[in-house]
C-alpha cells in the first residue's frame, strides 16, 4: 500500500532538500500532523498526472471495484471532477440540463464555461419535505423543448439520499446523443451490498463522480471520477483534470484513497453486513416515533409514503421535524447541546444524519435513544 511505502521512506534518514517546507521536522513541529509522511513528487514515487506505478494501480483498483472503464483519483474533492467532466463535454454556449438544487460546482461550471442552463424541478415529498427523484417525464419534457441539450447532470443520490432512475434517464439522453454525468458524491458506498441501491457507475451513465470521504473511510477531499462508457471523452477529461487539479497533490490524501479502496477490496462483505445490521436495528428502534418522522426505506409501506422516490439510500438518516414543536431550537441544536451528537445538516423541516461502515452500534443506539427522548418531550 502507498501508506506503507510512505512510512518506510520516512524511516530511511534521507534528508529532504525539496518541498514541502516543513521538511518532515517532527522535532520542531507539532506531532498532531503527519509531517513525516508528507512528500512531493520525488524519485521513487508515482506522479498523479502521469500515474503508471502505485497510483496507477490504485486507479485500476477503483475501476475494478466500481465496474468503470477508467477511474481518476481526485484530491480536490468531487468539485474538481464535476468541473472537469462538464468542461470536457461542452463548449461555450452549449445547453446543460440540471436541477437548481444541485451542487454549486455545477452552477459554477455554467459560469466558468459560459453555458446555458436548462432547469428541471423535482416535486417535494409531503411526508418529509425532501426533494423527490428526477423522473423520466421531466427528462423527456426537457428534451422536447430543448433537443440540443449537450449534457445532462443528475445528482443521485441527493444530499438526503434520494436516488433517481439513472438507467432510464441515460437511455433517453443517449437517444438524443447527449452525455450523462452523475454527481454521485454521496454514493461512493453504493453497490457493495444487497441492502443498498446500485452504484451510479453501473447504471448506464457516461461519467460518474463520487466522494470517498463522504460515506467511506477516506480523508476529506478524497474522491474519484469514473469513465463508464465510450461516449465519454477520456482525453478531454484528462486535460481538464490536468488544468483543474492542484499541481502539488497530497500523498497523504492519495494514500488515504488507496487505503480506502484496498479495505473495500478485502473486507467489504463483512463491513457492509455489520453496517446493514446496525441500520436495521436503528430503523426498528425509531419506527414508532409520534412527532418526529424518520424516513425508513426498510418499512413495508415505504413506497406508499414516498411515491416520488425511485429509491433511497438507507445510510442517510433523514428526520422530518414538521410535526414536532421545535420552534425555539432546531433538532440539530438539541442533539448537539443535550446529547453531544453533531448532525450533518439541518433544514427548516428536516435534518440529516450521515452514517457509514465506520459507525458503531453504540453510536446508532445513542442517536436512537436521543430521538425517542426528544420525540416524547417535543
Amino acid at each position: 500500500m502507498l501508506i506503507d511505502k510512505l512510512k518506510k521512506y520516512a524511516e530511511n534518514n534521507i534528508y529532504p532538500m525539496h518541498m514541502p517546507g516543513h521538511k518532515r521536522n517532527t522535532k520542531l513541529l507539532s506531532p498532531c500532523f503527519p509531517y513525516n509522511l508528507d512528500i512531493s513528487e520525488i524519485h521513487g514515487f508515482d506522479d498523479l498526472r502521469f500515474s503508471n506505478a502505485e497510483l496507477g494501480e490504485t486507479a485500476e483498483l477503483a475501476a475494478k471495484l466500481y465496474g468503470s472503464k477508467k477511474a481518476y483519483l481526485l484530491i480536490n474533492g468531487s468539485t474538481a471532477g464535476i468541473l472537469a467532466a462538464i468542461g470536457a463535454h461542452t463548449k461555450r454556449g452549449d445547453k446543460i440540463l440540471f436541477t437548481k438544487s444541485c451542487h454549486r460546482s455545477v452552477h459554477n461550471a455554467v459560469s466558468l464555461f459560459g453555458l446555458s442552463a436548462v432547469y428541471i424541478t423535482p416535486r417535494i415529498d409531503e411526508a418529509s419535505n425532501v426533494e423527490c427523484s428526477i423522473t423520466t417525464e421531466m427528462i423527456e419534457t426537457a428534451f422536447d423543448k430543448n433537443p440540443d441539450i449537450k449534457l445532462v447532470v443528475i445528482t443521485s443520490p441527493s444530499y438526503e439520499g434520494v436516488i433517481s432512475d439513472i438507467n432510464s434517464i441515460s437511455a433517453i439522453a443517449h437517444r438524443y446523443g447527449t452525455i450523462v454525468l452523475v454527481d454521485s458524491a454521496h454514493g461512493a458506498h453504493l453497490g457493495f451490498s444487497g441492502g443498498f441501491p446500485d452504484s451510479a457507475a453501473r447504471s448506464g451513465a457516461d461519467v460518474v463522480v463520487m466522494s470517498l470521504h463522504k460515506t467511506l473511510p477516506a480523508l476529506t477531499q478524497c474522491s474519484l471520477l469514473h469513465v463508464c462508457s465510450d461516449r465519454a471523452d477520456i482525453d478531454e477529461i484528462y486535460r481538464m483534470l490536468f488544468i483543474l487539479q492542484t499541481s502539488s497533490p497530497s500523498y497523504i490524501l492519495m494514500a488515504s484513497i488507496d487505503y480506502c479502496l484496498r479495505l473495500l477490496d478485502s473486507d467489504r462483505d463483512k463491513l457492509f453486513k455489520e453496517y446493514g445490521l446496525m441500520l436495521s436495528r436503528f430503523y426498528n428502534e425509531v419506527r414508532n416515533l409520534k412527532h418526529l418522522y424518520v424516513i425508513d426505506p426498510q418499512n413495508e409501506d415505504f413506497k406508499k409514503k414516498h411515491p416520488g422516490f425511485f429509491a433511497f439510500d438507507p445510510g442517510k438518516i433523514v428526520i422530518a421535524t414538521k410535526n414536532a414543536s421545535l420552534e425555539k431550537e432546531s433538532l440539530a441544536g438539541i442533539l448537539r447541546n443535550e446529547y453531544k451528537i453533531e448532525l450533518e445538516a439541518t433544514h427548516p423541516k428536516h435534518a440529516i444524519a450521515m452514517t457509514s461502515i465506520c459507525d458503531t452500534k453504540k453510536g446508532f443506539d445513542r442517536l436512537a435513544k436521543a430521538l425517542k427522548k426528544i420525540d416524547s418531550v417535543y
